[in-house]
């Protein structure tokens, strides 16, 4: 299992479940250059029908969203193998 990354305050970087089976850690990665996220644009994920803030091994929660059908429904978001938020913007 992948961990979170620490900066030297001990601030803990972005970590998703892989979209492959849903409860693997999988880093955030950014572009050192721009600090933009690596994304991965009109990939979804597969509903693997549960939701819950899974954690490393240094119990750092992964990134969890809010589902946009209510409002108020947590809802897991996704990262790839190359370590990109999977979005869709369609």
């Amino acid at each position: 299992m992948s961990t979170a990354a620490k900066d030297v305050n001990s601030v803990s970087t972005l970590i998703c479940p892989l979209n492959t089976d849903g409860v693997t850690i999988q880093r955030v990665y950014v572009v050192p250059t721009t600090h933009a996220l690596c994304i991965s644009n009109g990939t979804t994920g597969t509903d693997y029908g549960f939701t819950r803030a899974i954690k490393d091994d240094n119990g750092v929660s992964v990134l969890v969203g809010v589902s946009s059908a209510d409002f108020t429904t947590p809802v897991d978001i996704y990262a790839d193998n190359n370590g990109n938020i999977l979005t869709k913007s369609t």
